[in-house]
C-alpha cells in the first residue's frame, strides 16, 4: 500500500494526467516544475504543496544582454609557451570554448592581467607586453629565450554552465543560451532583487522558492569540443570581478594577483593546502553571498514562501559547514544524493529546519532510452543513500529531470514507489532520529568542518583513479555506526584534541589539503597528536599521514612513531630495513576472506633473507584479500615492533602500532567495497580499544549492516546489494537472530 508525503515530484507542461496519476502512485505531497517549464494550472490544481525553481541569476537575457560587463568572470590560465627569441606570441583562447567563455577586453588588462614567466615564476612587466584585442592574442617581448610563458586573464562568463550542460545533453537545439549576470555590479543587483520581488508578486501559487541556486557557479568550464576542462565542485574561479578585487584590496589591505586564482594552472583545487590568499577571498565572498541570500530568503517569507537552497550548480560562497549559515534564514537545503557520503553533505547541514535529497537517475534522455533500464541505478543509489539516511535522516526525497522520460518505464516507476514508501517508513519507525553512533571519529585535514563530507572529491560522487582509494574512507563512514565529525589542524593546534574523540583518521597524498603540507613543520602538531595518543588516543593514518613535502629530521611521515610505518623517500636507502613477518590472523582482519590457496602459497614462499642493502623479511608470496587501492609505494615498518597485517610485493598496506597507552593504525588506501567498510570498522574499534563493544548490532555478513535506535527500542538490518543475503545479528545481550533479506531489503526488529 503506498503511503504518502514527504515527496517531491517534478513535473512539466500540458503533463497533468500522469503527474497526478504518479503523484497518487509515489505519495508525493509536493511538486516542482523542471528546468526550463512551467507547472500547468490542473498540476497546481491537484492541491499538492508547490515548489518553483528560481534562478536569481540567469533566464534574463533581456537584462544582460544590454549590460554584458555584467556577467560573472573567470581567470583563466592560457597554455605554456615556449620562447625561442626574446619575443613570443600566446593565444589566449586555445583550449577554451569561445561560446562560453570571453575575454574582458574592457578592465585594463595590465592592471588586471599577468605574464609569468613560468620557468622561474617572475612576473613579466607590463611595459613588454600587449594585448591584441582583434585577435586576442598577447604579444610579449624582451623576455629569455627557451623559457615557458603564460597570460592570466579575465574572462567574462557568456553561457550558464548548468544551463549548457543541460542544453546540450537534452539536445534543445536553437535554444537561446541563457547568460548569467553578477549581482556584485549594482545596477544588477537591483534588477535582480526588483526581478524577484514581482516574480512573488505573480506566483502566489508557490509555496517553496527553490533556488537553483543564487549568484556564482563552482568551477565548470568547458573545452571548445563541448567536454569539461576544469571542474572542481568547490572550486571559487567563477566569482571574479575588477569592482571585487579592488573592493578586497580595499578591506584587506593587499591585493590578490591573478595567479592567487589560476593557481599554476590548478585553481585553487579544494585538493591543494589552503593559502592565506585563497582563505581570505573565500571569507569575503561568503560575507558578500550571504548578505544577499538573507535578503532573498527574508523577502520570500515576507511573501509567505519557503526559502529552500539546492546545494549545487551556483552555490559557492554559500558555505553551509561555514559558521553563521544559520543566521541566513533559508529553510531547507535539497541537493543530489549521488552515494552515502553526498547523502551525509546534505543531511548534517546545520541551521535549517529540513533537508531534502534528489535521488537518482535524473530523468535525462541519457539515463531514458529504449533498451535501458533505469530501475538498476535508481535501486543502486537508494541503497547507497538509505545506510547513510540511518544514520543521519534526510527529511524528504524526490527526483529531477523531465517526468514524461520516466513514466515511459513502469518497472522504474514501480521501483520508485518502492523506494519511496521505504524511506516514508524508516522515517515513520525512527521519527526521524539518527542510528546509536558507537563511537565518535573525527577526520583531520586542512579543511576541518567547513568541508565536512566533502573530502576527496573533485566533481561531486565521481571518484577517479586519483581518488577513489581515499574517498573510500568516507563513504565507509557514511552508514557506519560511528558519529563523524571533521577537524582542522588549525583545530588541533589551536585547542586541542576534544575529550570525546575516540579515534582521529586523518591521510591522502603527500602535499595536499588533507595531509596538510608544510602545517606538519610546526613542531606543536606532531606533539599535541603524540600525547593525545600516548595517553589512551587512537590514530588511523591513511596513504602518506603526516607527510612533510621535504626531508626532515630522518622522516617523510611526521608521525612514524604512531604508525609504526613511515616511507622510503630514496633519502635513506643505505638504511636496511627489516620487516617482522606478517600476522595473518588479527581482530582488524577477521573478516577478511583470504582464498586458502593464496595463503597456503603465501606460507610456504615463506620470506625474504636478508640482503645488502635492502633489509629483508619481505613476503615472497602475496598473502591478498583486501583491496587497498592504489598502492603507496616504498612503505616500510619503522622497527620489529610493529604488527604487520598485510605487507605484500615489500611494502607495507596495512599495520598496527601500540603507542604508550594508544594505538596508532597505518593503511594504505581503502576504495570503498562492504569488504572495506567492515575492515575499517574493525580498525575503528580496535585503534580506540574497544573491541569489547564490537559485537552488540554487529552483522556477521559484512553486506548487511545494524541501525539501532535504542530510543524508539527497534533496530533494522539491510541488505545493500542486489542479491538476496544471509546474516546474524549480536545484539546487545549476547544472543543473536539470523535473517534471510531479499536483495535491497531491509527488516525491523523490536529491540
Amino acid at each position: 500500500m503506498t503511503s504518502t508525503g514527504r515527496f517531491t515530484l517534478p513535473s512539466e507542461e500540458n503533463f497533468a494526467e500522469k503527474t497526478k496519476e504518479l503523484a497518487e502512485l509515489w505519495g508525493a505531497d509536493a511538486i516542482r516544475n523542471s528546468d526550463g517549464t512551467h507547472l500547468d494550472d490542473a498540476v497546481l490544481a491537484l492541491g499538492k504543496k508547490i515548489y518553483s525553481a528560481y534562478f536569481p541569476t540567469r533566464a534574463h537575457n533581456e537584462w544582460i544582454t544590454l549590460h554584458m560587463d555584467e556577467t560573472p568572470q573567470v581567470y583563466l590560465l592560457t597554455d605554456r609557451v615556449l620562447a625561442e627569441s626574446d619575443t613570443v606570441d600566446v593565444p589566449l583562447m586555445d583550449g577554451f570554448f569561445a561560446e562560453q567563455l570571453k575575454p574582458n577586453r574592457d578592465a585594463d588588462p595590465h592592471r588586471y592581467w599577468e605574464v609569468v614567466d613560468r620557468t622561474t615564476g617572475e612576473v613579466v612587466p607590463t611595459e613588454h607586453w600587449t594585448l591584441d584585442a582583434d585577435t586576442d592574442t598577447v604579444h610579449i617581448s624582451g623576455i629569455t629565450p627557451w623559457h615557458e610563458y603564460t597570460v592570466s586573464f579575465l574572462a567574462y562568463i557568456i553561457w550558464d554552465p548548468v544551463e549548457m550542460y543541460n542544453h546540450l545533453t537534452n539536445n534543445w537545439g536553437d535554444k537561446e543560451h541563457e547568460i548569467p549576470f553578477d549581482i556584485y555590479h549594482p545596477a544588477t543587483r537591483k534588477f535582480v532583487f526588483d526581478t524577484f520581488e514581482q516574480w512573488l508578486k505573480d506566483n502566489p501559487q508557490v509555496d517553496v522558492v527553490r533556488f537553483t541556486t543564487f549568484f556564482y557557479q563552482f568551477t565548470l568550464l568547458f573545452d571548445p569540443k563541448h567536454r569539461e576542462k576544469i571542474v572542481d565542485w568547490f572550486g571559487c574561479a567563477c566569482t571574479v570581478s575588477p569592482a571585487a578585487l579592488d573592493d578586497f584590496e580595499r578591506e584587506y589591505g593587499y591585493r590578490l594577483r591573478p595567479e592567487d586564482f589560476v593557481d599554476g594552472g590548478a585553481y585553487n583545487s579544494a585538493w591543494r593546502v589552503p593559502r592565506k590568499a585563497q582563505r581570505d577571498w573565500i571569507d569575503f565572498l561568503s560575507g558578500f553571498v550571504r548578505r544577499n541570500v538573507k535578503q532573498l530568503a527574508d523577502m520570500s517569507h515576507a511573501a509567505g514562501k519557503e526559502a529552500m537552497m539546492f546545494l549545487g550548480d551556483q552555490w559557492i560562497g554559500t558555505e553551509p559547514y561555514k559558521d553563521g549559515f544559520e543566521k541566513l534564514g533559508l529553510d531547507a537545503v535539497v541537493g543530489s544524493i549521488g552515494d552515502g557520503t553526498t547523502t551525509r553533505m546534505i543531511a548534517d547541514i546545520p541551521g535549517v529546519r529540513y533537508t531534502e535529497g534528489r535521488f537518482l537517475p535524473y530523468f535525462f534522455p541519457d539515463t531514458f532510452y529504449e533498451g535501458n533500464d533505469p530501475s538498476i541505478e535508481g535501486l543502486d543509489n537508494w541503497r547507497k543513500a538509505r545506510r547513510a539516511i540511518l544514520r543521519s535522516p534526510i527529511s524528504r526525497m524526490g527526483y529531477g529531470g523531465y517526468l514524461s522520460l520516466a513514466a515511459k518505464f513502469p518497472k522504474f516507476v514501480d521501483t520508485v514507489t518502492h523506494i519511496a514508501d521505504e524511506f516514508r517508513d524508516i522515517h515513520d519507525r525512527t521519527d526521524g532520529k539518527a542510528a546509536e553512533g558507537e563511537l565518535n571519529v573525527a577526520i583531520l585535514n586542512s579543511w576541518g568542518k567547513m568541508r565536512s563530507w566533502m573530502a576527496f572529491t573533485v566533481a561531486h560522487a565521481l571518484p577517479n583513479k586519483q581518488t577513489y582509494s581515499y574517498y573510500g574512507i568516507l563513504e565507509s563512514l557514511s552508514g557506519m555506526r560511528v558519529n563523524v565529525r571533521f577537524i582542522s589542524f588549525d583545530d588541533v593546534l589551536e585547542y586541542g584534541v576534544a575529550d570525546d574523540i575516540d579515534v582521529i583518521v586523518t591521510g591522502g597524498p603527500v602535499d595536499t589539503a588533507f595531509t596538510g603540507g608544510d602545517v606538519w613543520a610546526n613542531p606543536k602538531l606532531a606533539e599535541t597528536l603524540r600525547a593525545w595518543v600516548r595517553g589512551g588516543g587512537a590514530l588511523v593514518g591513511v596513504g602518506e599521514p603526516s607527510s612533510l613535502p621535504r626531508f626532515q629530521a630522518g622522516r617523510f611521515f611526521q608521525l612514524a612513531d604512531v604508525l609504526g610505518v613511515d616511507e622510503e623517500r630514496y633519502q635513506t636507502l643505505s638504511v636496511d630495513k627489516y620487516f617482522p613477518p606478517v600476522t595473518p590472523d588479527h581482530f582488524i582482519t577477521a573478516d577478511v576472506p583470504v582464498d586458502p590457496e593464496a595463503r597456503e602459497a603465501w606460507e610456504k614462499a615463506g620470506y625474504r633473507i636478508p640482503l645488502s642493502g635492502c633489509g629483508g623479511g619481505q613476503g615472497i608470496e602475496p598473502l591478498g584479500g583486501i583491496d587497498f587501492g592504489e598502492p603507496v609505494l616504498n612503505t616500510y615498518p619503522i622497527n620489529e615492533k610493529v604488527t604487520l597485517l598485510r605487507a605484500d610485493n615489500g611494502q607495507v598496506q596495512l599495520a598496527v602500532n601500540e603507542y604508550g597507552d594508544g594505538r596508532g593504525v597505518y593503511v594504505s588506501g581503502l576504495p570503498y567495497s562492504a569488504a572495506n567498510a567492515r575492515l575499517l570498522e574493525r580498525i575503528l574499534f580496535w585503534a580506540s580499544h574497544n573491541e569489547d563493544k564490537y559485537a552488540a548490532w554487529s552483522s556477521s555478513n559484512p553486506e548487511c549492516e545494524v541501525a539501532h535506535f535504542p530510543e524508539r527500542g527497534l533496530y533494522c538490518v539491510i541488505n545493500n546489494t542486489d542479491q538476496p543475503q544471509t546474516t546474524t545479528v549480536t545484539l546487545a545481550d549476547g544472543s543473536s537472530e539470523t535473517f534471510d533479506l531479499e536483495g535491497s531489503g531491509i527488516a525491523w526488529r523490536n529491540a
